[in-house]
């Protein structure tokens, strides 16, 4: 079992000095600190258990507990006895640690104590080393862990997991349902398309999604939205009203006010990616212009979010993109106003009256939030909170049908 500790040289790099002689010197990288490393880090994993803290280890490992004990109990059984082990464990484990890591762990004479290898003792001045300087950040993971598992210890609150378009005031409402309703928002943006995919798909409770109001038959947003909501399965919830335009440069130099003017005026024009909410609007308004993409310098080049395509203008790589005002005016872009549309927020008729639905339409109707919705630049609050008719609201279903 036990075998004499061995040492693995650098490695070394030949070449030739100007006169032909061979050379060979060899290659220790260095760590921060100065430490060397002779050979490649063996990774580490962590994990986290349940239960009291040790104030005077604020991390263990159970290798190095068991290192200890034979150091401080002379002998396999003492170091069993000490961890309340067998020692027919205590051994297993000690075989399995030199057979994972390949190291011997213990040199034993006959007539004398258990000691550790020189790699034991090693690993044993290594933990000491983390525990001494990671302790802060070790004590700032333990307690960031600590504040998140408390909310699930605690009864009354709520998690909510929210696939939304982009959207400004989600953030706001995020911060407002942690104080106001114990309720933790999983925002994660996306597509609205994708958000309410994700609904059905049943990874999320609650999608964002944003239309224009009273939209019309026929229309592209018909045709994308239409497919994947289904009256009596689906519930729509009021969150706002907000307005899109184009955001432009200060100024706006190239007197845009439309998108037949972004063909007409050659100008360069930076999209949203296919999925999400503004990219099925900017079609729409395209095909409204009476043009086709091709017409429209920059169509084609694609940016995740609101904020990336003001960030495109702001920078001079584009001339004018679809985004909410809010997105505009934080990065004192100029702003050309296009149309209202409403931010709907939709779950399953199912998770309607549950919990963390009932406390989040509860907050949406509060005056409070109401009034800090409105001071957002191009934002209003629209029957917030209040359970919708879908086929009020989208009334695709009352449509004839193409024959």
């Amino acid at each position: 079992m036990y075998r004499k500790a061995h040492k693995r040289p650098c490695s070394k790099v030949e070449g030739h000095r100007p006169g032909g002689e061979r050379t060979s010197k060899a290659v220790c990288l260095m760590a921060s600190g100065g430490w060397p490393i002779l050979e490649l880090v063996r990774q580490i994993a962590l994990s986290y258990a349940f239960g009291r803290r040790d104030a005077a280890s604020p991390i263990s490992h159970p290798l190095i507990d068991l290192l200890q004990a034979v150091q401080e109990e002379g002998s396999i059984s003492g170091a069993a006895r000490r961890l309340g082990q067998s020692y027919r464990h205590t051994w297993g484990e000690l075989r399995r640690w030199e057979t994972e890591l390949d190291r011997a762990l213990l040199v034993w004479e006959r007539g004398q104590a258990a000691r550790l290898t020189e790699f034991g003792q090693k690993l044993m001045w290594a933990e000491r080393q983390a525990q001494a300087r990671l302790a802060p950040q070790i004590e700032a993971l333990q307690a960031g862990l600590e504040r998140v598992f408390a909310v699930a210890f605690d009864d009354t609150a709520h998690i909510l997991t929210l696939f939304a378009s982009h959207d400004d005031a989600l953030p706001l409402l995020r911060e407002q349902a942690i104080v106001q309703a114990k309720l933790h928002l999983d925002v994660r943006f996306c597509g609205s398309v994708d958000a309410i995919a994700g609904l059905n798909a049943g990874r999320c409770t609650l999608a964002g999604f944003h239309v224009p109001p009273t939209p019309t038959s026929g229309t592209l947003a018909q045709r994308t939205y239409q497919p994947l909501l289904q009256p009596g399965q689906h519930k729509i919830i009021g969150f706002a009203r907000r307005r899109q335009g184009l955001a432009v440069a200060p100024g706006n130099p190239l007197r845009l006010q439309s998108f037949a003017d972004l063909a007409r005026n050659k100008a360069r024009y930076v999209n949203r990616a296919v999925g999400a909410g503004t990219r099925v609007l900017a079609e729409q308004l395209l095909a409204e212009a009476g043009l086709r993409q091709e017409h429209v310098s920059g169509w084609n080049r694609e940016e995740p979010s609101h904020a990336a395509v003001v960030q495109a203008v702001l920078s001079g790589d584009a001339d004018a993109g679809l985004v909410i005002e809010a997105a505009a005016r934080r990065l004192a872009l100029d702003f050309v106003p296009l149309l209202e549309e409403d931010y709907y927020l939709v779950c399953l008729k199912s998770a309607l009256d549950e919990p963390p639905i009932a406390a989040l339409r509860d907050l949406l109707q509060q005056p409070a939030w109401n009034m800090q919705l409105a001071q957002l630049p191009g934002y209003a609050p629209r029957r917030s909170g209040e359970v919708l008719s879908l086929h009020r609201e989208l009334p695709w279903w009352r449509f004839p049908k193409d024959r």
